[in-house]
This record gives C-alpha cells, sequence and structure tokens, in this order.
C-alpha cells in the first residue's frame, strides 16, 4: 500500500503488567482505546491476545510502541519490544510499526488525572490511553507526509 493508504490500524502499548490498545476509524481521524486493557503478562499470551483483536477488527496494520531513552537511544526494554513485535508478525504476516512512545504514559496519567480519575480507576485504562496518543501521533506524522 502506498503511503496515502487509508487502513485500519491497531496500536499497541505493550507493557510488562498491562497492554493498552486503540484503534482509528476507517478515515484515521478518530482514535478509540480498547478496553479492558491486557493484564496478561506473559509475552507470547499478551501476543496472542493482540493477534486475535487485531483479527477482531480487521486491522491492515499494527503499530507497536517502541520505548526509546529521552535521547532516542535504545535500552534493553527496546529489545524486548522489538522481540514482542516480532512474535506479532509471526503470528499476523503484518510487520508491526515500531513507534517513539516516549512520554505517552506520562501524558496519559495527566490526562486522566484532569479528567478527574483518581490513581485506581487511571490504571485500569492508562496503557490504553497511551495507546491512543501512540497512534494520534503516528497519524498526525503520516498526515505530514502526505
Amino acid at each position: 500500500m502506498g503511503k496515502d493508504a487509508i487502513m485500519k490500524i491497531l496500536a499497541v502499548d505493550y507493557g510488562a503488567s498491562r497492554t493498552g490498545l486503540a484503534t482509528c476509524d476507517v478515515s484515521e481521524f478518530l482514535t478509540t482505546a480498547i478496553t479492558p486493557q491486557i493484564t496478561l503478562k506473559a509475552r507470547p499470551k499478551v501476543a496472542a491476545r493482540v493477534c486475535e483483536i487485531a483479527a477482531e477488527i480487521h486491522a491492515e496494520l499494527i503499530l507497536v510502541g517502541l520505548p526509546l531513552n529521552m535521547d532516542g537511544t535504545e535500552g534493553p526494554r527496546a529489545e524486548l519490544y522489538r522481540a514482542f513485535a516480532g512474535r506479532v508478525e509471526e503470528a499476523t504476516g503484518l510487520t508491526p510499526v515500531l513507534w517513539d512512545e516516549r512520554r505517552t504514559t506520562v501524558d496519559a496519567h495527566r490526562i486522566l488525572q484532569q479528567a478527574g480519575k483518581n490513581a485506581k480507576k487511571r490504571k485500569k485504562t492508562v496503557d490504553a490511553v497511551a495507546a491512543s496518543l501512540i497512534l494520534e501521533g503516528y497519524l498526525d506524522y503520516k498526515r505530514l507526509q502526505k
């Protein structure tokens, strides 16, 4: 598909305890957090669940947040996320796009706090909101490339 192609995207904010997901409408304008978050911890089980959801929503692209250091370099966590993306690719046949996720969780906490959510309620949705922020960043970039 060319860079102008519009497609259904699944964004993944992979984490050790929780994994958040988000998608967008086919116009690539509105992003929506998918809840509940995935609370499985074993990487193969998380990858399997991500693949199931990708199939359910007919995702044509999977966007996986990549944890970069603040200076833009990759640390040890990035290697784990690349391995996770590889597992998703093997299962779906879709090559995930790895996308910088710096500050998305911090921003998600801020957004939820400003919305009046207490810490316990934020924990239930923060990773899905972070996935939405990852997706919004990717879509903004894609629009600038047109």
